[in-house]
């Protein structure tokens, strides 16, 4: 999955979603790449998208077709 500003989502990622709220990546479903807290077998059932913890709502999904409403943007690469 790509974020808004264009770069590719890896877990461990810091970003700013809707310029305002913070989260880190902690599953890269498209890659198949999750962090040991949240494995494989707990989230890859969603198929696509990425997982992210945030400052707002704790774990939220986002696929790509979600980015159509909502600005993800890298801050720091994990």
């Amino acid at each position: 999955m790509k974020y808004t500003d264009g770069n590719q989502a890896k877990v461990g990622d810091q970003v700013l979603i809707g310029k305002k709220y913070h989260g880190v990546v902690v599953a890269d479903i498209d890659a198949g790449e999750y962090s040991i807290e949240y494995p494989r077998e707990q989230w890859s059932y969603l198929i696509s998208g990425v997982m992210i913890d945030t400052d707002f709502g704790g774990l939220v999904h986002y696929d790509q077709e979600s980015l159509v409403g909502e600005v993800i943007e890298l801050v720091k690469r994990g």
